[in-house]
């Protein structure tokens, strides 16, 4: 093939049946290089003449596959360190001309230009490089493909008459199809194809914008572009009726079920999902035996202890006609004993970082129960931010993730707190900020006694949370609820709500503070002999 030799009869990357397209020349040039090979071997092996560049061109000489370079096609050498290589008029107009318009093909014959039916692209590795902390931003910069994403969109743009590939991951499945038909492939994958490339190209641009926002502080941008990819296809929404599906932010490190292992069970649904991230995010704030058990996105028991057995027991006892049917998280390995017990109720999910023998041929008994492995711990990127949908929009904030230290709070009544009371605040506190607003969390020894969640009134939480416990644990819950803590998300307006609390039993007091009213708060609490403090942060959850 040479630059004035030009096949552009009608046959050359016409349709050959009802959509079909012919592939005779093809353009592969990738910064990825994963089964570029084979992929070019297939190709070869179909009558294929291949246009390449660069390290690609050598990858594919060396696995035997005869190559022309990009420069022979143009008529142009790459030229600044290899910025430009392949932004010449030439190659796009082979990716460009509309088949279907003589004009265009006629345009193509006049200028010695030969179309290209595919291309193979893939991009400078711009994500993975700037992943890394102390990336130079001169090496982010070079790897912000132009030549590229150019070559993706206009072979994409012109799908009716040139297919683009942008994954190895495409590689087989549209050589299976060259292979069956016999060279040709359909519209609907060139449409298919087409629809990747996009979502492609879209997901780099929002890479180079995310990156050069947060490297230039700003923290909130005048716009912001933010790429999603399917994870998992979900068994149902809120509701049946509802189809869902999981996504996750491009370029994050991790997202809710990275090296996550789903061992057993039924296909996860979208209240499993957001479940099974309250209960991680929770269960991740305690550095002993840990168990917590979420319903309907709020702990309803959460508890530690000496070992997971005992933290599972009274986690349950806290709340258990709402731990039917929840979302357990635990933070060591499940034994048989904990399997036992789990398998004598009802559990949507489980996750623990592992399971013995004994325990998963225990717990697999049950066919619903969703037994997952978390493989690894991660934190979550503090340049993540928490969206919340709104009406033709999305509300943005930074997340409220970091721990309160006991060093900034505040013992601010006569009746100081003992260590065991601090103990004892420090858990609730720990459980109240994840539940949702108005959160009150009464709890003692490790352990939640009562969650109030959600409600309209800070007064109603405090009832509920009472009244939980003592449902739960009928003639015990006064000696219970005797000497516990009891945080509270945000400021009490009133003393009526930690009077409700102190009437049940509640000794120990923490909450933000910052009420007009602290003083009279305090002052009903010295009044009783009781303690409280002030943490200086409020956690509300909406």
């Amino acid at each position: 093939m040479s630059d004035t030799t030009a096949d552009t009869s009608s046959e050359v990357g016409a349709e050959s049946g009802a959509g079909a397209l012919r592939v005779r020349r093809a353009l592969i040039s990738v910064s990825d290089k994963t089964g570029v090979a084979d992929f070019g071997r297939a190709l070869a092996a179909l009558g294929v003449e291949i246009l390449s560049t660069g390290g690609t061109a050598t990858a594919l000489r060396e696995a035997g596959i005869e190559v022309t370079d990009v420069a022979a096609f143009t008529g142009q050498e790459e030229i600044l360190d290899g910025r430009v290589k392949t932004l010449h008029p030439r190659l796009h107009a082979a990716l460009l001309a509309r088949r279907d318009d003589p004009a265009h093909m006629d345009t193509l014959a006049a200028e010695g230009i030969e179309p290209i039916d595919l291309v193979a692209v893939n991009l400078y590795p711009f994500e993975q490089t700037v992943a890394a902390d102390d990336v130079d931003p001169r090496d982010a910069i070079e790897n912000i493909d132009i030549g590229g994403p150019t070559m993706i969109r206009a072979a994409a743009k012109n799908h009716e008459g040139v297919a683009v590939v942008v994954k190895p991951e495409a590689y087989d499945a549209v050589c299976a199809e060259l292979e069956e038909s016999g060279g040709e492939l359909s519209l609907n994958t060139r449409h298919w194809l087409a629809n990747e490339a996009f979502a492609q190209t879209a997901r780099y641009d929002a890479a180079i914008s995310r990156w050069f926002s947060t490297s230039y502080d700003e923290e909130f941008p005048e716009h912001l572009a933010v790429a999603y990819e399917k994870v998992l296809d979900l068994s149902y929404g809120e509701n049946p009726h509802q189809r869902a599906a999981l996504y996750s932010e491009a370029g994050r490190r991790s997202h809710i079920l990275s090296r996550v292992q789903k061992l057993h069970g039924k296909a996860l649904s979208f209240n499993n999902v957001l479940d099974l991230d309250a209960a991680r995010a929770l269960c991740a704030d305690f550095e002993p035996p840990a168990c917590v058990i979420v319903k309907h996105n709020n702990p309803c028991g959460v508890a530690i202890g000496g070992d997971l057995g005992e933290a599972h027991r009274k986690a349950r006892a806290c709340d258990p006609m709402s731990a039917y049917g929840g979302v357990l998280a635990f933070n060591r390995p499940i034994d048989k004993g904990v399997a036992e017990e789990l398998n004598a109720t009802f559990v949507e999910v489980v996750i623990a970082p592992g399971y013995d023998d004994e325990a998963l041929a225990i717990l697999q008994q049950k066919e619903p129960i969703r037994i997952l492995a978390e493989e690894e711990k991660r934190r979550r990127d503090p340049l993540e931010r928490d969206y919340k949908k709104v009406l033709g929009g999305v509300l943005i904030q930074e997340l409220d993730d970091q721990p309160d230290l006991r060093e900034s709070m505040e013992a601010v009544t006569q009746t100081k707190p003992t260590e065991a009371q601090w103990d004892d605040m420090l858990f609730a506190w720990t459980v109240c900020r994840r539940v949702r607003s108005n959160a009150i969390v009464i709890a003692k020894d490790g352990a939640t006694l009562g969650i109030g969640a959600g409600q309209m009134s800070r007064v109603d939480s405090v009832r509920l949370a009472v009244e939980k416990c003592r449902e739960a644990r009928g003639g015990e819950a006064a000696t219970l609820l005797a000497n516990s803590a009891l945080a509270s998300d945000a400021y009490f307006p009133f003393a009526d709500g930690p009077e409700l609390g102190i009437q049940a039993g509640v000794t120990a007091v923490i909450q933000p503070g910052g009420s007009i009213r602290d003083d009279e708060v305090v002052a009903a609490c010295d009044a009783l002999g009781v303690t409280m403090a002030f943490t200086h942060h409020r956690h509300f959850r909406h």
